[in-house]
């Protein structure tokens, strides 16, 4: 598991795993740290993909379906041990959803709370419609990163950071712009799911995904573009917010 987790606090005494999938190109230690923010009722598990930190001499994965298999395969105890939660950020969004469908009909687990954040559901019009971006030429991409914001320029103007960091983000984008699945006839879940999203991000169709669950639907937007949750008082309410809801999932739970 520790090749696929990374984990800064460990504590078996916590009520709720919070598990948190990376963004397109995204490491773990962002989402690892909240560990030592969050309380200690609240363990985090940040997903850490192939080909990047501890295992960046691995291939990329090329599909969605090895993600799940490879998460499932190392977690499928800990889901089975107490209630879990899942956060994800743009391409984390949709792994999360995957990962939420994957073990709710392979496993007949539920989280008791998912947390979506920076993207259209996978089988809304408005993602089935936006342009496909990893073939793009290197020039091209920087362009439309830069465009979006959250990396910054000095980072996007050395040749050599780039080329280290560019192929995990074109794989990734290729994993989800292959990613395909159907509108969801009757919800899979039941737990309450929260999306945020930055004001002055591309839109996205937040509603659509209120689909795959029977549970509460709420949307939050908050100051910033497509990576604002970086920004301390916005990572501020969304942990806060996580909080609030996880601190009370046992009891929903049982």
């Amino acid at each position: 598991m520790d090749k696929v987790v990374n984990c800064f606090s460990r504590n078996p005494d916590a009520v709720v795993r919070l598990i948190c999938f990376p963004w397109a190109g995204g490491g773990s230690i962002h989402y690892a740290r909240w560990g030592k923010v969050l309380t200690s009722s609240i363990e985090v598990y940040a997903v850490r993909l192939p080909g990047r930190e501890g295992r960046a001499k691995e291939p990329f994965f090329q599909s969605m379906q090895q993600v799940l298999d490879e998460v499932t395969d190392a977690l499928l105890p800990q889901l089975k041990e107490k209630p879990f939660a899942l956060f994800g950020h743009s391409f984390g969004a949709m792994t999360s959803f995957a990962f939420a469908e994957y073990v709710k009909r392979i496993h007949k687990l539920e989280p008791v709370h998912v947390f979506l954040s920076g993207a259209s559901a996978p089988y809304s019009e408005m993602r089935l419609q936006a342009p496909k971006r990893s073939h793009l030429s290197d020039h091209d991409f920087l362009q439309w990163m830069s465009s979006i914001g959250g990396t910054p320029p000095e980072l996007i103007a050395n040749p050599e950071v780039m080329k280290l960091f560019l192929p995990a983000l074109k794989a990734d984008l290729h994993v989800v712009e292959n990613y395909r699945c159907s509108k969801p006839e009757v919800p899979f879940l039941s737990c309450p799911v929260t999306c945020f999203d930055g004001k002055e991000d591309l839109p996205h169709d937040l509603e659509a995904w209120k689909h795959m669950t029977s549970g509460e639907f709420t949307v939050h937007m908050l100051p910033g573009s497509h990576f604002y949750l970086k920004e301390a008082a916005n990572e501020k309410v969304i942990l806060d917010h996580i909080t609030k809801h996880l601190e009370t999932a046992e009891m929903d739970y049982l």
